[in-house]
């Protein structure tokens, strides 16, 4: 036993017992168990995608004024809207300040506000008709990420992790980027085992901090992960000390049984952090990236750097082997000044989303990774003001692309208005079960056994949208 571990022992006092002992002898370098909760599961059905990239754009984007055009919005702007198209007739229609054109061999409409993204219009799925319970943020939001507007439910990507385990024992299964504050519920494991809930990477997603802090000349901190290096013991002290507290870990879950999710999640979690040291630093550091790669996502330009930067992170994430990674990007509540934050929103996630589908097409990944695009609702077609948009849950967009989705695609419709959805319906639950479905999982057999009966993400719901398959 080298000098680090008996001075651990010496500092640890009486009591280690021989479980202890044993687990403080064993070699340093350890794996993920082989029946461990992160292990790789094998789909339950065809899946057409392995990974996710989720594309969080909080605060409901304007569907009307970027993919969903209304010829009969334009026309009849300026008149009062119907009572079938919200506030009961008492405010007025208001076309899209900005053009569409068609683009690629599909002629998928695209507003003038995303020219790059417009570039890779055949390998989008739009849908157009995606609908939600409740029309405030709040609720909306958990629904979009947990099937639930109002109980405390596991979040999608801690259901898929729970579902398929993780490719990289060195990585968590599921990330998150920048999420919002107060939105512990989007990413959290719920009733889950912990291990399945999400690892954070920064959280400043504050409106408007970006804008402050760059005419203040304040160089923000680029997304990191709090504590990944121990500032006091080395890799090997670290090991020893470990181990001395899995032992006792362990010793408390035999005698507990060999049953105990919470400490059985500890247990997971302090390996894994302990690995992790190793591989996110390296994953993180963007430093060594070609000159080329940092151009096409856009670092080091003041408005895309820093959704660049997470794009890029998300790329790397993933081909790493992580199962689900959401980036959040927010303030798009444009309930005033319409025009010119759309319009900021717009140039700064345009080249960073145009060049991950591009990056990840060039690595072979788009065809079995689903990116996906959208927020918690969308816009409504009269104005707030003169210059802004309500809240619409009604009807909105979202797209897919690669995993397994049809490109050019444009499924279901809005009225002509862009209101209300009425045709092929999307409901959150049935969006859902198709993201599941496209990554190999049965919504109605993933379930967990809580509090007397089984539960799911899809509640008792869900219809898989077969036609957006390809």
């Amino acid at each position: 036993m080298d000098f680090s571990r008996r001075h651990l022992l010496q500092q640890s006092g009486q009591g280690l017992g021989m479980l202890a002992l044993a687990a403080l002898t064993q070699s340093a370098a350890r794996a993920t168990s082989p029946d461990g909760p992160l292990r790789p599961k094998a789909p339950m059905l065809p899946a057409r995608a392995k990974r996710v990239i989720f594309l969080c754009m909080q605060g409901a984007p304007s569907h009307v004024d970027l993919f969903d055009p209304k010829p009969k919005l334009t026309q009849d702007s300026g008149k009062s809207a119907p009572p079938a198209a919200g506030r009961g007739g008492q405010a007025k229609l208001m076309a899209s300040p900005w053009s569409f054109k068609a683009h690629g061999q599909s002629g998928l409409p695209i507003s003038e506000l995303l020219p790059q993204l417009a570039g890779h219009a055949d390998e989008l799925c739009m849908i157009h008709s995606m609908c939600t319970d409740v029309p405030a943020h709040p609720q909306a939001f958990t629904q979009l990420h947990t099937g639930s507007a109002q109980f405390v439910r596991p979040s999608m990507g801690s259901w898929v992790l729970y579902g398929l385990g993780s490719e990289n024992e060195n990585l968590p299964g599921f990330i998150t980027i920048n999420p919002p504050p107060a939105a512990a519920r989007s990413y959290g494991s719920a009733f889950l085992p912990a291990i399945y809930q999400a690892t954070k990477l920064g959280g400043t997603n504050i409106p408007g901090l970006a804008q402050i802090a760059q005419r203040l000349g304040i160089k923000q901190r680029p997304t990191s992960l709090p504590n990944i290096k121990n500032p006091r013991l080395q890799s090997a002290a670290q090991r020893a000390q470990l181990d001395f507290i899995q032992a006792i870990n362990r010793q408390t879950l035999q005698q507990n049984g060999g049953h105990n999710a919470e400490l059985e999640a500890a247990i997971e979690s302090y390996e894994l952090a302990f690995r992790m040291q190793a591989e996110v630093p390296r994953l993180l550091d963007l430093n060594a990236e070609p000159e080329a790669t940092r151009k096409l996502y856009g670092l080091d330009e003041p408005e895309t750097d820093t959704f660049g930067r997470q794009c890029l992170m998300a790329r790397k994430l993933v081909q790493a082997g992580v199962r689900f990674v959401e980036i959040t990007h927010g303030n798009w509540d444009q309930h005033f000044n319409l025009k010119a934050q759309l319009e900021r929103n717009c140039r700064q996630i345009d080249q960073p989303i145009a060049a991950l589908l591009k990056d990840l097409k060039t690595h072979g990944l788009l065809k079995d990774t689903l990116v996906i695009w959208g927020g918690e609702f969308g816009r409504t077609p009269h104005s707030q003001g003169d210059d802004g948009r309500d809240h619409n849950h009604k009807g909105f967009s979202m797209w897919m692309a690669g995993g397994g989705v049809k490109g050019g695609l444009r499924y279901g419709r809005t009225d002509d208005y862009g209101y209300e959805a009425v045709e092929d319906k999307m409901p959150i639950h049935d969006w859902h079960a198709t993201v599941l479905h496209l990554l190999g999982l049965d919504h109605e057999r993933l379930t967990f056994r809580h509090a007397g009966r089984d539960f799911r993400l899809t509640d008792v719901h869900g219809q898989v949208a077969h036609k957006i398959l390809a």
